[in-house]
């Protein structure tokens, strides 16, 4: 059981970390305990699903992904249902394959593909038990179009009695990778042939994608049509395309009762784009940001100044009437629970430090700088307030090292720095990403990164730079959405900023339990999502309340 300490927060057992280099493994054998399938492994590796909610047994090891990696053994797994710890699964093994073969660059792209791939066979299966209980011919196009009417929302209603169906029927999905010479295969099978009709519909979309040159121009096109369902193929070809291969690695097709769509990867051909004009022209609006004011200059000298006296750095930060405003704010702030209310400038620096002065200059700073140049701050703020207060108290109530709060707090207001560049140049287009990876339950920055070229994380780590914030707070900014790659001297920083803005997303439903990083859970010692649960709640309710008390 879990205990709250005095700030409310739920505290857990510590687990032993899992460090970068031990992943995907580790964190693939961490999920595979907390699926509801059970799974066997024979040779040739195969992976079969048995009841509902069984447990694991015969775990596969490292060894044998290894073998089917370097030995062209086909590594099959099989699954009625496909929920969502299995894709999960599937994705870290995907992960591994590749790292064994040593193209751990295609992993993004390639998951995108695979769970199209996969969640477009368990719809076939779906659409095939859906006729069949409405006694309609899939193959009549009278029947068809009066099934589809209805198909996706009476599916969505009650999906799990459809799946418990396809489970009874033996509708299955087969997931195989396999290298074949100097290329990989992945192939996903469903024991229900395409039908003519819907054969010529993937045609289609193939054929639509040749008209866009960019993930960015079919996201503007394609969703503001009455066929944004097929988005996903398009999605597909155009990610290929990123990584230099042509839709002809592409292919679907019947071959004795099932459906086989077929990815095929030639290592030798593949080359990730350069910088395409999208991020050419981000690069560019980097740049022509002006530096921190002269006054804030000034200040973080006298800072650095071992000789420099509290009441100079009180005095300079006095000429400023809004920085005086806003270091008066943190002062009397819950942060500091103080049993009186501070009005004297160089009390406040005392309280603060100079740590926390300087800290405060980052983001004041940035708020200055970028304030004046794009309009679509407000919201910005709003949501890094609450994600630099979450990341304040998860670092003091589970970490419990005082050094580590200002750098936290400040890294939780900045870390989405680089949001406010992309929108300002293409307002709509994080709209439409966050849109489509909600949709599809995918990572936000996967679509970032092939469409922008870089996702918002590295371009605010771009920015942070380009002003000579402190390593630690690139780092936050850099890794706040893949703390698994954070260098070890950062991980408490980054942990704390990632699980806070986690917990921020949760609560916008952008992202579930299942999409949070293991390892980080693991690290705070949060073993379910009832947990999570619980410091959400209070984490929400401290928020609020400081909110009232100090509006």
């Amino acid at each position: 059981m879990g205990l709250y300490d005095r700030n409310g927060i739920l505290e857990t057992k510590k687990r032993p970390r899992v460090f970068p280099e031990q992943r995907p493994w580790q964190e693939l054998q961490w999920v595979r305990r907390r699926l509801d399938t059970t799974l066997v492994f024979n040779y040739p590796i195969q992976c079969n699903e048995y009841g509902d909610g069984g447990h694991m047994s015969n775990e596969i090891d490292l060894a044998q992904i290894k073998r089917a990696a370097h030995n062209a053994v086909p590594l099959t797994f099989k699954t009625y249902t496909l929920p969502h710890e299995t894709e999960i699964y599937l994705d870290m093994v995907l992960e591994s394959f590749l790292t064994e073969l040593g193209q751990e660059k295609l992993k993004e792209p390639l998951s995108y593909c695979l769970r199209e791939l996969a969640v477009n066979a368990k719809k076939a299966n779906t659409k095939r038990v859906y006729f069949l209980e409405k006694g309609l011919d899939l193959n009549n196009d009278k029947e068809y179009e009066i099934g589809m009417k209805s198909f996706k929302q009476d599916t969505f209603d009650n999906i799990q009695y459809y799946l418990q169906k396809q489970k009874e029927l033996g509708m299955y999905i087969k997931v195989i990778f396999q290298t074949k010479g100097p290329a990989l295969s992945i192939m996903v099978r469903n024991n229900v042939e395409i039908s003519r009709k819907e054969q010529m519909r993937v045609f289609d979309r193939l054929a639509r994608s040749r008209a866009f040159s960019s993930l960015e121009e079919a996201f503007a096109t394609v969703l503001d049509s009455s066929e944004g369902a097929g988005l996903g193929i398009v999605i597909l070809v155009l990610m290929m395309k990123k990584i230099g291969l042509s839709e002809d690695c592409f292919g679907i097709d019947s071959e004795e009762g099932e459906t086989v769509a077929t990815l095929t990867i030639p290592f030798s051909e593949i080359h990730l784009e350069q910088l395409d004009t999208l991020t050419q022209s981000i690069v560019k609006e980097i740049d022509t940001l002006p530096q921190f004011p002269d006054n804030i200059v000034n200040l973080q000298r006298l800072i650095a100044d071992p000789n420099s006296e509290i009441t100079d750095i009180a005095r300079e930060i006095s000429v400023d009437p809004s920085m005086t405003a806003d270091l008066l704010k943190l002062v009397n702030s819950a942060q500091f629970m103080l049993p009186k209310r501070v009005d004297n400038i160089v009390e406040a620096v005392k309280l603060v430090g100079t740590k926390g002065v300087r800290n405060l200059l980052y983001s004041y700073g940035t708020q200055k700088v970028m304030g004046e140049k794009y309009s679509e701050m407000r919201s910005l703020w709003q949501h890094s307030y609450r994600c630099a207060f979450y990341a304040y108290y998860i670092a003091k109530s589970f970490k419990k090292k005082k050094e580590l709060l200002d750098d936290v707090y400040v890294g939780g207001i900045l870390h989405d720095l680089g949001q406010i560049v992309i929108a300002s140049l293409h307002p709509d287009l994080l709209d439409r990403i966050t849109k489509i990876c909600k949709d599809k339950g995918i990572p936000s920055r996967m679509l970032e990164n092939f469409t922008v070229g870089l996702n918002h994380a590295e371009v605010g780590a771009l920015i942070a730079k380009k002003w000579n914030f402190p390593d630690q707070l690139v780092t936050a900014i850099r890794f706040h959405h893949e703390p698994l790659q954070a260098p070890a001297g950062s991980r408490d920083i980054v942990y704390c900023v990632y699980l806070a803005n986690t917990i921020c997303d949760i609560e916008r439903e952008r992202v579930g339990f299942e999409q949070v990083h293991t390892p980080v859970l693991r690290d705070f010692g949060i073993d379910t999502e009832g947990q999570l649960n619980k410091i959400q709640e209070k984490l929400s309710k401290l928020f609020d309340d400081q909110r009232q008390k100090f509006q």
